[in-house]
């Protein structure tokens, strides 16, 4: 939970770089609110019809739409990419894929243009 928090505080940091551990705990937790703002949707009658999701969903989509985006970025340093290859999930299938894949690559070692190794630095402050 603690580093779902700590992106929430970055929230339009696209500066620097995000372990692996980071990124994919936040899209973990991303993902339980995520479908248990669709189960409130549907258990107060609230969600549009069909679909499966409704205003909840929607309002908590928006409020972590620019701490993910901004996360992805901080990711994608972290490998020594420029955050515009987000733009290769605009590729359809291919283009998905490709980028879990830089998202699961191991940090590139030592500095980089966007900043120090997180890994390399003091001991994780959450454990």
């Amino acid at each position: 939970m603690n580093w779902y928090l700590k992106v929430l505080k970055q929230y339009a940091d696209f500066s620097g770089r995000a372990r692996r551990k980071e990124f994919w705990m936040f899209v973990l937790f991303n993902i339980i609110f995520a479908l248990i703002a669709m189960f409130l949707d549907n258990m107060l009658g609230i969600a549009f019809g069909g679909i499966g999701y409704g205003p909840l969903y929607l309002l908590y989509g928006l409020f972590v739409l620019i701490p993910s985006l901004a996360v992805d970025v901080r990711r994608l340093h972290d490998i020594g990419k420029s955050g515009w290859w987000l733009l290769i999930a605009l590729i359809p299938f291919v283009g998905i894929i490709w980028l879990i894949v830089l998202f699961a690559t191991d940090s590139q070692p030592g500095d980089n243009e966007y900043g120090p190794n997180p890994k390399e630095g003091p001991e994780d402050f959450f454990e």
